[in-house]
């Protein structure tokens, strides 16, 4: 099973597309500054993740969301409110 998941940051107006086999590890690995792109805007909870049965999925939809009309969808299904 492979995840394509999106992790907004906490403190700062960042977002971030990645895919993982293990979801759980793969927040840890963001949230303790194991990952170089994401340590400076850590702590990150997750927005949304989707399943994959093959990684040529998973990689396909990372790919799109990590497009142009893929962060736009991002950010209209989940905008980011004032109270966050």
């Amino acid at each position: 099973m492979y995840y394509v998941y999106v992790l907004r940051s906490i403190n700062f107006n960042r977002q971030y597309v990645g895919f993982t086999s293990n979801i759980k590890n793969r927040l840890n690995q963001h949230n303790t500054g194991k990952t170089k792109s994401t340590k400076p805007y850590k702590p990150w909870k997750i927005l949304f993740y989707e399943k994959f049965e093959n990684k040529k999925d998973a990689i396909a939809r990372e790919k799109y969301l990590k497009s142009g009309i893929g962060r736009e969808f991002i950010n209209i299904k989940w905008p980011r409110s004032s109270t966050e």
